[in-house]
This record gives structure tokens, C-alpha cells and sequence, in this order.
């Protein structure tokens, strides 16, 4: 593979996690009470632990985002 071929297969990387954040939040925002309701089938949750939880997930992974695939695509267009 070539530096454009990684570079662009890192961006397409970048983009489709994203979309997955975004899907997430937004089923997170707009489908919560379904959402919550079907985790305490498994789980003894309250609301906020539940919210909690989500709003952490999104954090991780929105910054492994940025650490796998943000960063070595800047990497690697500041080196050529």
C-alpha cells in the first residue's frame, strides 16, 4: 500500500466511526426510555448510572477515534 492509500483508508476509517458516534448518540437521545427499559431487563440501573455509562462510552470511544485513526492520518500528511 502506498502513504495515500493508508491516508485515505485512515480518513474513510475516520468517517465511518464518526457516523457510528453519531448514530449512537442519536438513537441514545431520541430512543433513551426504549433504550434504558431493555438494559434493565439485564441490569439494575438507575437513570443517571445508565446516562452515566453512555455518556462515558462515547467518550472513549471518541477518543479512540482520535488516538487509531485521527492522529496517524495528521502524522502522516505532516511527513510527506
Amino acid at each position: 500500500m502506498t502513504l495515500n492509500e493508508i491516508r485515505e483508508a485512515l480518513l474513510w476509517c475516520v468517517g465511518i466511526n464518526y457516523a457510528l458516534l453519531c448514530l449512537w448518540f442519536g438513537v441514545f437521545r431520541y430512543a433513551h426510555d426504549g433504550l434504558y427499559r431493555m438494559h434493565t431487563r439485564w441490569f439494575k440501573l438507575s437513570v443517571e448510572t445508565f446516562d452515566a455509562l453512555n455518556y462515558a462510552g462515547m467518550a472513549v470511544y471518541k477518543l479512540g477515534i482520535m488516538l487509531f485513526n485521527l492522529v496517524p492520518v495528521i502524522a502522516l500528511w505532516a511527513s510527506s
